[in-house]
Parts: C-alpha cells; sequence; structure tokens
C-alpha cells in the first residue's frame, strides 16, 4: 500500500495534531470513555527470534498478520466502541535499512485497514520503526509512512500526548529534532496548566520505568536521569499552581 493509498484509509497526525478529532469540541469532559492500547505487532519478529536471527531472520509474519486479525476482529465487535485504538510502537520488525520493512509495512496497512472506520488509528514510533538511534531520515520516512512522530488531540476532555521515547534513549544523530519536541511538550503542558485540564495521558515506545522510578537501567526502560528529568517535567505540570490535572503514561 502506498503512502497516498494509507492516507485515504488512516487518519494520519499532521501538523502535530490528529484530525480525527476536532479540538474544540473535544476539550471539554462528556463522561467516561474508554480507548483500546496495543504494541508490538512487530510483522516478522516470531520467525526472528525462532531462528535466532533478529536482525536479518522475519522474512515470515504468518503469524503476527492471523493474530493481528483477531485483535481487530475483536475490537470490532466492541458496543459502545472505543474512542480510538493506539499502537505503541514496533509496528514492525525490519527496522530502517533491513529487509522485509517494505512488505511488512504493506502488510500491516493492509491488515489495519479493516479496523471499523470509526475508530481513529493513533501510531506511535518505536525503536523497530525508526531506529535505536534515530536519525533524520528514518523519522521522516515514519513521518511520511504512518504519521507524525510526536503530536497531542484532545477526547471527550482528556489531553493525549504522544511522544517520539527513542529520543530520550539517544538523539546523538538528530539532537535538533529532540530539542524541538522537548520545546513542544514545554508548550503542551503549559496550555494544558493554563486550560485547567483535568486528565492528561502519555503514549510512548520506551517506558520511563517498569517497576519503580529508582530501578537499574534496562534495555527496556529509559535511564535513571532521563526518566527522572520527564517524571520531574509531568509532576511539575500536574501540580503547578495553574493546573488541577491529572497524568499518566502509556507505553509498549
Amino acid at each position: 500500500m502506498s503512502a497516498v493509498e494509507a492516507a485515504g484509509i488512516f487518519h494520519r497526525a499532521r501538523g502535530r495534531t490528529l484530525d480525527a478529532f476536532s479540538a474544540e469540541e473535544e476539550r471539554e469532559w462528556k463522561g467516561p470513555f474508554y480507548f483500546i492500547q496495543g504494541a508490538d505487532p512487530q510483522f516478522g519478529l516470531m520467525k526472528a527470534w525462532s531462528v535466532g536471527d533478529c536482525d536479518r531472520g522475519g522474512d515470515e509474519w504468518g503469524q503476527e498478520i492471523r493474530l493481528t486479525e483477531q485483535a481487530i476482529q475483536a475490537i470490532n465487535k466492541l458496543n459502545p466502541k472505543p474512542k480510538f485504538f493506539v499502537l505503541c510502537g514496533d509496528l514492525i520488525h525490519a527496522m530502517p535499512g533491513m529487509p522485509w520493512r517494505k512488505e511488512q509495512t504493506e502488510d500491516l496497512q493492509r491488515v489495519l485497514k479493516n479496523v471499523d472506520r470509526e475508530i481513529p488509528l493513533v501510531f506511535v514510533s518505536g525503536n523497530h520503526d525508526i531506529g535505536n538511534v534515530p536519525t533524520a531520515e528514518s523519522i521522516a520516512e515514519f513521518c511520511q509512512t504512518w504519521g507524525d512522530d510526536y503530536f497531542s488531540f484532545w477526547v471527550g476532555g482528556v489531553l493525549f500526548l504522544v511522544l517520539n521515547s527513542q529520543f530520550f534513549y539517544d538523539a546523538s544523530r538528530c539532537p535538533a529534532l529532540k530539542q524541538a519536541q522537548d520545546q513542544w511538550l514545554d508548550e503542551q503542558l503549559s496550555i494544558a496548566g493554563e486550560r485547567k485540564c483535568q486528565h492528561a495521558i502519555v503514549f510512548q515506545h520506551i517506558p520511563l520505568f517498569l517497576q519503580s522510578i529508582d530501578e537499574e537501567d534496562d534495555y527496556f526502560n529509559l535511564s535513571k536521569s532521563v526518566r527522572q528529568e520527564m517524571a520531574d517535567k509531568l509532576t511539575e505540570a500536574v501540580h503547578s499552581p495553574a493546573s488541577s490535572q491529572r497524568a499518566c503514561c502509556c507505553t509498549a
């Protein structure tokens, strides 16, 4: 599926927001609602792991297709419908420049087009989507294929923030892009405080921590210094004099 064809099916984030929802209509709390969170469909992972070659072994992904189709069928049956379905990164297994990337992307898009059109999709970037050490080129590819790598949107009075967590892991090859996200996030949190946002939810691929904020650094969490900085930033926004909001973070 080409980028143009995908654009006709998915509400891809553009201009740092998601056009599936009207900010003006969605800023007010209207009562409880729910959304569906998924992560790591990662087409190609199972074969790669089974043969012990995570870099080049992912030349089959039939099992991932079947599992994703089953999930979509279950989601489409839900009543009432979820407000949206968010995928928190590692959409495919092949990293930038690796074999099978184009084919995995096309098959995932083909499967996802069967999600009920009344349930918008929200895409979050993971390390397999833009690389462990992302570059301007790998991020541009993601944005062209899936939409902006970071953005915000409002649903039912809740502010949702989608972040590119690879910037927190290693932005050495694209420092200016990380700086832009940092500035944007500060602006979003400031706006949320001014508008007395009651609830804010962050989506990102790499969790700040798995069990406790002072746990040791690991492959599956952010470094202590980074997680503390992020936690302080979110906590300060939540407890600022202008704010009465509550924040939480949803990850892969």
